[in-house]
């Protein structure tokens, strides 16, 4: 039957994201130094606050290059340097000044800071058997309260993106914080996201109460 040209065609279309809404593109920072028994990381506010590697500073300048050439209306760092260091490539490049987000911090993790966690990870210490076992961070001594730590992360997310509406941001941030923003909108398992490996790219479209995944882990740029 042949077709007829005043039918109307309904055909498949790409993703546009609602009026008003703010695409956010987070990128885990690059790889920082490593822990050593002997030399604990320097701590801000609590926290351990490490360098970047030398690998990091590579994963550093392959992310200015894939993204040197696209649009952001802004960049964002938390206030630990290895953010700071990783998002400067590309801060160069686009001619931004990047802004500081505390909410996007990494967890805290209490009597784990200054790279006790990732000793306690690889000796498979039985806490932390426990703690990938129950999805909680919390199970580290004196770490943040999972809860608190969600809901100072929806906070920076929601304030970036009434900050930007219509516009695309670039937010240098933390593993656990992309694993974090990605469970609140997918409504996941608490650890589903975390695991996104240095200098991936993960992204979130937000609209006020809806956020949509639009990708989770893109290392393209380290691979090639």
């Amino acid at each position: 039957m042949p077709e007829d040209p005043a039918e109307p065609e309904y055909r498949q279309r790409r993703f546009t994201a609602p009026p008003g809404a703010a695409d956010l593109l987070l990128i885990r920072h690059g790889e920082s130094a490593p822990a050593r028994p002997s030399k604990p990381f320097p701590v801000v506010d609590g926290q351990g606050d490490p360098e970047l590697a030398p690998e990091g500073l590579v994963q550093a300048d392959l992310i200015a290059r894939r993204l040197g050439e696209e649009h952001f209306d802004a960049l964002y760092v938390t206030t630990l340097r290895r953010t700071a260091q990783t998002a400067a490539p590309l801060a160069e490049r686009l001619g931004l000044t990047p802004r500081v987000c505390p909410e996007l911090r990494e967890i805290f993790l209490g009597e784990w800071e200054g790279g006790v966690f990732r000793q306690k990870v690889a000796d498979r210490d039985p806490l932390a058997e426990k703690l990938w076992a129950e999805e909680r961070w919390g199970v580290a001594p004196g770490a943040e309260d999972d809860e608190v730590f969600a809901a100072r992360v929806r906070a920076g997310i929601e304030r970036i993106a009434a900050d930007h509406a219509d516009q695309r941001v670039a937010v240098f941030t933390h593993g656990g914080v992309i694993g974090q923003v990605l469970a609140l909108a997918a409504r996941s398992r608490p650890f589903a996201f975390v695991g996104a490996d240095n200098g991936s790219f993960s992204q979130v479209v937000v609209h006020g109460p809806q956020w949509i995944v639009r990708g989770y882990n893109d290392i393209a740029h380290l691979t090639t």
